[in-house]
């Protein structure tokens, strides 16, 4: 049966030139797209929220974050707030 479901493939690159593929099915990325939203805006928007999901939980429920770790956080922060137009906190009730 797991054959029989869509996927979508995304290429991602990086400025260092790298780069990957990823493939989701479809039907996800369909579920969490907001509105008129493109695969792509759709993939980024949640690669972003991993991240900062990801950055929070490290600083805030993991082990000593040093300096270096808080001003990732911090600035994935600041990229989630530019990107969504409200906090991390906000958009996910998780507030500390």
């Amino acid at each position: 049966m797991t054959d029989e479901v869509d996927t979508t493939t995304i290429s991602i690159s990086s400025d260092d030139g790298s780069s990957d593929d990823v493939t989701i099915p479809s039907g996800l990325v369909d579920l969490v797209a907001e509105g008129d939203q493109s695969t792509a805006e759709t993939i980024g928007d949640v690669t972003l929220l991993s991240f900062a999901s990801r950055a929070h939980h490290l600083v805030h429920h993991g082990e000593e974050a040093d300096p270096e770790l808080e001003a990732q956080e911090e600035r994935v922060m600041d990229l989630f707030e530019d990107r969504f137009g409200v906090t991390f906190g906000e958009a996910t009730g998780h507030q500390h």
